[in-house]
């Protein structure tokens, strides 16, 4: 990746092409990340220490095993105490601010993504609220096309099973309504391999394409929420230019800190990511990408305000009087994830590493399986749970995660899989675990030892009540 363009940036930003110009250092071989990632530009003498990164998230309840990291993310101390800075400066004088600091610091942050999910062009990247606002700006320009004529009445959009419930709903919203023709790619759970996954979308697009049909727009995840598992995109995406599928939305709620973000080999036409769930950003900010075209000025943030038919990028930096600081932030998130040994990139690595063997400790204690082979997860991973458990519905799921929260302080989100036809699987619940810098070994054991005291108990879920 290469390194950020320096008249992106002020002055006072650390950003600094540090071992290309100081190679000869001698504290060269201490620095962290590598030619691939951002550098500061005084040598860094060591890396987090646990102790340093306990103190970042003291602030989490300690009486609470948090392997949820994926709902809601987290962000450390330091980005707490820097989006303070901001909210004070615009608290002091808003005028200032708003005509001096803002589209500064948004513009500096949407540089640093730029140059981290490797996009062509600061202007491709916009900064909005949540995945959720981006999928609305994507699926407001599909409704458009079809309420304006530009698309035929019937026309598909293709999207998959496992696509996020606010995604479904934005889908109903405004492409249902409109007039589009949905299809939901069917895909197995528990996935054995990518080959499935692949199988089910072309079929998915053969039924899209009948009766003359145009498929105007795919939505595929990057990394599934529930149940969770990393999707095939660059193959998906390269399917749908060869089918002739006309744009290509990846909604990667999960995406940047979580798996491999780069633009130029996914492809696709916009792509969508959280920045508070795996990239340390406070609640909340996520970016558009929006690959440069001439449809490009199609695309409007839902929420109009001043700065409507600026550019969707200057759209989202001003949509009203709000708090705008988790969007400022990300220049201190990058100083963070610069202290950990390989920087984001080392993150990565070591958070699948450790959930995956997390992950194969508990299935391999409560005799069940994984929900996917290691490497299609990332940083999150779906375990069996014990089918003695009696998980039979939804409500179940809901039941169990409570009581694991109330009575064991345990987080866990829990997934409910109807058997399929006369199966022998009498697994039906699955535990969906994260795992993030501030985890240890003793969060799963609790959840280990959680669910075998409900065992040895002879629990059922049906003993909850609602």
């Amino acid at each position: 990746m290469a390194s950020l363009a320096h008249e992106n940036l002020d002055h006072d930003d650390d950003h600094e092409h540090y071992r290309n110009h100081h190679h000869h250092h001698h504290h060269a071989n201490n620095l962290n990340g590598d030619s691939r990632t951002h550098l500061p530009k005084k040598p860094r003498l060591s890396f987090f220490t646990e102790s340093e990164i306990a103190t970042e998230f003291a602030h989490h309840d300690s009486d609470v095993a948090r392997i949820n990291n994926g709902s809601f993310g987290c962000c450390p101390a330091s980005v707490l105490e820097a989006q303070k800075v901001w909210q004070h400066k615009f608290l002091a004088q808003p005028d200032d601010f708003y005509f001096n600091e803002l589209k500064k610091g948004i513009h500096r942050s949407r540089s640093i993504i730029k140059e981290i999910i490797n996009a062509e062009h600061v202007d491709e990247v916009s900064l909005v609220d949540n995945a959720t606002t981006a999928a609305a700006v994507v699926l407001q320009q599909t409704s458009w096309a079809f309420s304006e004529g530009r698309f035929d009445k019937g026309d598909a959009i293709v999207m998959l099973h496992y696509a996020y419930g606010a995604v479904k709903k934005s889908i109903e919203a405004y492409v249902t309504r409109a007039g589009g023709y949905v299809i939901e790619v069917p895909l197995p759970f528990p996935v054995s391999s990518n080959d499935e996954i692949v199988t089910e979308f072309r079929k998915a697009l053969e039924k899209g394409k009948a009766n003359g049909r145009r498929v105007r727009l795919a939505v595929i995840d990057h990394v599934t929420s529930m149940p969770c598992v990393v999707i095939p995109i660059k193959e998906l995406v390269k399917i749908c230019r060869e089918e002739g599928v006309d744009q290509v939305f990846v909604d990667a709620a999960h995406g940047i800190g979580c798996t491999a973000v780069d633009m130029k080999e996914i492809g696709a036409d916009f792509y969508a990511s959280n920045l508070h769930k795996w990239f340390f950003c406070p609640p909340s900010v996520a970016f558009l990408y929006c690959r440069k075209s001439p449809k490009l000025s199609e695309l409007h943030h839902p929420v109009v305000s001043h700065e409507y038919g600026n550019g969707l990028a200057i759209e989202s930096a001003w949509i009203g009087t709000r708090d705008y600081s988790p969007q400022l932030v990300v220049p201190s998130v990058l100083d963070f994830v610069n202290k950990f040994e390989g920087g984001l990139e080392g993150i990565k690595k070591r958070n699948h590493d450790a959930v995956v063997e997390m992950g194969e400790m508990l299935a391999k204690e409560w005799g069940t399986h994984l929900g996917c082979p290691p490497d299609m997860c990332a940083s999150m991973i779906m375990i069996g749970l014990p089918a003695c458990l009696g998980i039979l519905t939804e409500k179940d799921t809901l039941k169990l995660r409570s009581h694991l929260r109330e009575k064991f302080g345990v987080e866990v989100p829990i997934y409910f899989r109807a058997p399929r036809n006369s199966e022998d699987v009498t697994i039906t619940g699955y535990a969906r675990i994260s795992y993030q810098v501030y985890n240890k070994v003793d969060d799963y054991n609790k959840f280990k030892d959680a669910i075998n005291k409900l065992v040895s108990d002879g629990f059922t879920c049906s003993l909850l009540t609602t």
